[in-house]
């Protein structure tokens, strides 16, 4: 059984779920963390569904069997939409929380009714999605853009320096991606008929939400999903009975805390199955994290 001090297992295919992995280190600050990114086979929204769900098995049993989570995080749109079903079939006792394009939230916010929502093709072109997208059928016009390449040109940029203030979106590789798939999606504004919000269907999308914000214009409102997803996880850990208080709370070892929680501060570990230069400039960049948190693994 997993103590309170049992770190949550955090994964998605690259370095896009350290976006969902800063959200959850903010509201759940008292927690460890292993964040892995199946860089070596990223990335997954242009793989089958089949290959997606088993490289997420293989995933879990990893961070269940080598690092004894309490909890898994699947920040990626991808492998919850092909695999999040049979994973919690799998693992009944695992609290688990998967990803899905946040299309409700944002219909609470549109008031010109017309939603655009960014994602890999694998995430919008799955019958998971497509079953969310039909549920709200006539509540909104939903203009659906798949981004090929986005979010692995986001991996490779990781490490290059900011666009210079005033220099052209396009100037980047990123940026020319941001800009063709806002100006196929039609015109974006606060007037009648125009795109109002924007789902970010994918992790990775908010390290370019400059580029995206300077395409759309201020009014138009961005939706993501890291917010959503830390509280969640805290539900299901309260729920659960596997929170973690502060531990200062712990020391001695109360009647709800262990020796083992009161001898452990809080850590974050970040593994990957690719290169690590990678992900060491998405935890400096992103996290301000040092390098050392970073290492290698290989997860067949």
């Amino acid at each position: 059984m997993p103590l309170t001090s049992s770190p949550i297992g955090v994964f998605d295919s690259g370095v896009g779920g350290l976006s969902v992995l800063r959200a959850l280190r903010a509201a759940l600050p008292h927690e460890s963390f292993v964040y892995l990114a199946d860089s070596a086979n990223a990335p997954y929204g242009e793989r089958g569904d089949a290959y997606v769900s088993a490289r997420t098995h293989a995933i879990t049993r990893y961070l269940r069997d080598q690092h004894h989570i309490k909890a898994l995080v699947v920040a990626c749109n991808t492998a919850t939409a092909a695999a999040i079903h049979e994973v919690r079939s799998s693992y009944p006792d695992l609290p688990l929380v998967g990803l899905e394009p946040a299309i409700k939230p944002a219909l609470a916010v549109t008031r010109t009714g017309r939603v655009g929502v960014i994602g890999t093709r694998g995430t919008l072109t799955s019958s998971k999605f497509g079953k969310l997208l039909a549920s709200l059928d006539g509540q909104a016009r939903f203009v659906v853009q798949p981004c090929d390449g986005l979010a692995h040109a986001i991996e490779r940029g990781v490490d290059l320096p900011d666009p210079a203030p005033g220099s052209a979106v396009g100037a980047t590789e990123t940026g020319a991606l941001c800009e063709r798939y806002i100006h196929a999606m039609g015109a974006f504004g606060t007037a009648p008929g125009q795109i109002d919000t924007l789902v970010l269907g994918c992790t990775h999308y908010i390290f370019v939400e400059h580029e995206l914000r300077t395409l759309v214009g201020p009014g138009v409102q961005f939706i993501e999903t890291g917010e959503p997803v830390a509280r969640q996880t805290r539900r299901l850990l309260e729920a659960a009975g596997l929170l973690r208080a502060p531990v200062q709370a712990l020391a001695g070892a109360g009647a709800s805390g262990t020796e083992d929680d009161a001898q452990d501060a809080p850590e974050t570990r970040l593994l990957t199955t690719g290169p690590v230069a990678m992900l060491q400039a998405g935890a400096r960049r992103w996290l301000g994290l040092p390098a050392d948190c970073c290492e290698t693994v290989s997860v067949p």
